[in-house]
């Protein structure tokens, strides 16, 4: 079952931001398409500032798939200085691609 992943960052900037997914793409720049990911699943990938840091709406395949990403991104976010992570993850009932 597909699962919508919410993370809410406080403080986190843009320019983390953009760190983060240079490090997720391997120093490849910013991530532009699902390949881009470090493990299969994802199916949408949002992200924007929020009044009080960034926060990233991740749709994947599947709860396993989203926790694999997580353990790669956590650490990541961390080293970065992005304390603050706050998951939420929603069961999904409906997705609609373009």
């Amino acid at each position: 079952m597909a699962v919508a992943v919410v993370l809410n960052m406080p403080g986190m900037t843009q320019a983390q931001y953009e760190q983060s997914a240079d490090k997720v793409t391997g120093g490849r720049g910013p991530v532009r398409a699902p390949s881009d990911w470090p493990v299969p699943g994802l199916i949408s990938h949002t992200s924007a500032p929020s009044p009080d840091g960034w926060f990233v709406v991740d749709v994947w395949e599947s709860e396993e798939a989203s926790r694999r990403f997580a353990e790669i991104i956590i650490p990541i976010l961390h080293e970065l200085g992005v304390e603050d992570v706050q998951t939420q993850v929603y069961p999904v009932f409906n997705v609609v691609t373009g």
